[in-house]
């Protein structure tokens, strides 16, 4: 799988994903730091990557948006803030459920991730 963290996620969380198929990068090592909700999905479509967010609203809204329009994404992996801390200490956790899920098929899904 290859999954983009969105800008709230530190390059910690990618290292601690890295490997066991993952591939995973951070909006700013793309480029994208401080780009739109809208240019980071679509950045996700472009490169056949997933996006791991905790922004549900704009990501949930914007996965929609591009379904009914016939377009299509990588997958939305959402991270809810009240599950997950972005602090050092709640990496492992978010680590541990997106490897979780990082076998299913996650093209046009919104997964919400659960707590191991």
């Amino acid at each position: 799988m290859k999954l983009i963290l969105d800008g709230r996620y530190p390059r910690s969380l990618a290292d601690a994903l890295v490997g066991e198929d993952l591939e995973v990068a951070t909006v700013a090592e793309l480029g994208l730091a401080g780009s739109s909700d809208a240019a980071v999905l679509e950045a996700g479509a472009t490169e056949g990557c997933a996006v791991l967010t905790e922004n549900v609203g704009d990501f949930v809204r914007l996965a929609s948006e591009r379904l009914a329009a016939g377009r299509h994404h990588c997958g939305v992996l959402v991270a809810l803030s009240t599950r997950f801390s972005r602090r050092p200490a709640g990496i492992p956790a978010i680590a541990t459920a997106v490897r979780s899920v990082a076998s299913e098929a996650l093209d046009d899904r919104v997964i919400y991730l659960e707590h191991p």
